[in-house]
């Protein structure tokens, strides 16, 4: 995979992205870097960003440390914390945090992958459509959601249809952009599948399009990842017959 990714689609603020040279900066450096980007929000890889000790602690330390800031950030927002409805919010919140919508970054949770001989010698498209996609938009930490679409022809061996649904929610589960995890999807699956006649659509509602911003209640975003047979015009005419899309 290559270390750097140029994407070309509209993300779910409405702005083209484009290639970012990804490097990081601290202090005034970082603040001027972000004024720069502006609303653009390019990705710079197609790997999620994530620190070299990001599994130094355990999921358990984690919740802890998140539950405490995540106090902070409801006091200085000026909640009273000793309210009944509140009292378990900040533990709730970490908890839901790193085992529940974020659990994707860790690669311990990644789904054993089964797949078995193309016995039946099927040689044409496998489509399984209308995936149920949740995400959070690693921008503004609000829900992505949408549906996933996945195609591909048997190179020799074919995977038990849950497991896409599992490589989806897996890549889905963690601060994102829709470019990202559509490439994510389709590189994971080509691995496991051993081919590159690989298709990925989502289709998704940005949550920080529809509820900040310009509060756009009705658009969604689309991104497709095609490689090996899929690059053929009609090959892939096929698939988004398939998908109705």
């Amino acid at each position: 995979m290559k270390d750097q990714i140029t994407f070309k689609s509209v993300n779910g603020n409405g702005a083209v992205n484009g290639r970012h040279n990804g490097k990081h900066h601290n202090g005034q450096d970082a603040l001027t870097n972000w004024e720069e980007m502006g609303e653009l929000h390019a990705g710079s890889s197609a790997e999620t960003p994530l620190r070299k000790d990001a599994f130094m602690l355990s999921d358990d330390e984690k919740v802890n440390i998140i539950e405490e800031k995540f106090r902070e950030i409801l006091e200085t927002l000026g909640m009273d914390l000793t309210d009944d409805s509140l009292q378990g919010t900040p533990r709730r919140v970490a908890k839901m945090y790193v085992k529940e919508i974020f659990y994707g970054l860790n690669p311990a949770n990644m789904p054993k992958i089964s797949v078995f001989d193309n016995k039946f010698k099927y040689d044409e498209m496998l489509v399984e459509k209308e995936i149920q996609v949740q995400s959070f938009c690693e921008h503004h930490f609000l829900p992505i959601v949408g549906r996933a679409h996945v195609g591909y022809i048997s190179n020799g061996v074919v995977i038990g249809l849950s497991k896409i649904n599992r490589i989806v929610d897996y890549f889905a589960r963690r601060p994102q952009v829709q470019e990202r995890l559509t490439v994510q999807i389709a590189s994971e699956l080509k691995k496991a599948l051993q081919t590159e006649d690989i298709a990925v659509v989502i289709d998704a509602k940005h949550m920080c399009v529809s509820c900040r911003g310009i509060q756009d209640d009705h658009s969604t975003t689309v991104t497709a990842e095609y490689s090996g047979k899929f690059i053929d015009r009609a090959t892939r005419e096929e698939f988004l017959r398939y998908i109705r899309l």
